[in-house]
């Protein structure tokens, strides 16, 4: 009865559980401050695209107390620093929309080819050697890409390709091609990661109803890494409108409405880097024209990315 006694006493006191040392810590600092951490980076993020927003609303509404939105989103002439002035974005747009088409025709299936190789084909050794290489691109400042599409593609597509008269030194299509060779990076990493999250199981599956590997690679593997595919094609596709020095160098500086590749153009973007420079008063309407067609490429870009994640959600595959 005493021994009972002694034990009830020692298990009321706390006399039986682990040293303090031993037992689960009664809070983790390090995991709070790391949350707290990447909340403050969510909330810097939020801030900034808020700051921006009001930045280009402002001088927005200001130029659309001047112009009709509808002169400006359909109008077919552009050329807001010229008197008469005539603010019709629509070859601007279309500029920005050719350099954008030439450049994806080059990167999705060099990209996509790359990521196929990388993840089914490429041994470990030959894998490490590969893709860093390939994502050096994404490192090189965009304006040496277009100093070298300036002054080795173009020259060199015109010597190879005699007959191409039409190709112009400053033209969407050499433009196109730069851009191209930049964002092949994004489309054959991302998707690379995108297949190589593929379980295992279902390669191996096809492989044992006799699948070739070439069959495992596009009718297996393609198919359920679709999700981060499409997402890396619409993220190169954003990057691919935004970019500014490539196409203020090679493009061209003419707004027209065409596609064509040997046609000089001017994009958004361009129009943006050349015309911001100090020369215009602030206040004008010349000067609110650089925040609207600003924010005109962040609605594009906006609506690009709404339609990706309804792709991604679409088309996800979730794998236990």
């Amino acid at each position: 009865m005493d021994a009972r006694n002694t034990i009830g006493a020692l298990s009321a006191t706390g006399a039986d559980r682990p040293p303090r040392s031993l037992a689960a810590p009664s809070g983790r600092w390090g995991e709070t401050v790391v949350k707290a951490l990447l909340a403050l980076c969510a909330a810097i993020s939020v801030l900034t695209t808020t700051g921006i927003v009001i930045s280009l609303l402002t001088p927005t509404i200001a130029f659309f107390s001047e112009v009709a939105i509808g002169d400006f989103l359909f109008g077919t002439d552009w050329a807001p620093t010229f008197t008469p002035s005539s603010f019709g974005v629509l070859p601007l747009v279309v500029g920005t929309l050719s350099t954008s088409l030439w450049g994806m025709l080059v990167a999705v299936p060099v990209g996509l080819l790359s990521a196929i190789f990388l993840s089914e084909y490429a041994s470990p050794r030959v894998r490490k050697v590969v893709k860093p290489i390939i994502e050096v691109l994404a490192g090189i400042p965009t304006v040496a890409i277009g100093v070298f599409a300036l002054l080795f593609l173009s020259p060199t597509i015109a010597d190879v390709f005699p007959f191409m008269v039409n190709i112009a030194p400053f033209s969407a299509g050499i433009a196109g091609l730069a851009i191209g060779l930049m964002i092949v990076p994004i489309i054959a990493s991302i998707s690379d990661d995108a297949m190589r999250a593929v379980p295992a199981g279902l390669r191996e599956a096809a492989y044992g109803l006799g699948a070739t590997k070439m069959k495992v690679a596009t009718r297996v593997v393609f198919p359920a890494a679709i999700s981060g595919i499409v997402a890396s094609i619409v993220l190169a596709a954003s990057r691919a409108v935004g970019e500014t020095m490539i196409v203020l160098l090679v493009a061209g500086a003419s707004p027209r409405l065409t596609f064509d590749p040997g046609a000089s153009v001017q994009t958004m973007t361009a129009f943006i880097g050349t015309t911001a420079t100090g020369d215009i008063a602030p206040g004008t309407v010349k000067y609110d024209t650089i925040f609207a067609v600003g924010s005109l490429l962040f609605v594009m870009t906006l609506l690009m990315n709404i339609v990706a994640i309804r792709l991604v959600r679409k088309y996800r595959e979730v794998y236990e």
